[in-house]
């Protein structure tokens, strides 16, 4: 299967940057998780009670915007 994509320069800029820089999104997403799972995983003691509540809430709200968006970082 191939799959080409056109983009009519410079009009369509911001989508070409969009397709062009998703690798980009994906490392910053895979680094960003990697940061929230070594906080909750290895420095619970840093954070106070309500402080590693919140961390887990956000953690599981990451989790739940890629589920919904049906991505994964794989």
């Amino acid at each position: 299967m191939k799959a080409t994509l056109e983009f009519n320069l410079p009009d369509d800029q911001h989508d070409f940057d969009l397709a062009v820089n998703g690798i980009k999104w994906m490392s910053f997403a895979l680094q960003f998780e990697q940061y929230l799972r070594a906080e909750w995983k290895y420095n619970e003691d840093k954070y106070n009670e309500d402080q590693y509540k919140t961390l887990v809430e956000i953690r599981e709200k990451f989790y739940e915007i890629l589920r919904d968006e049906g991505l994964t970082l794989d």
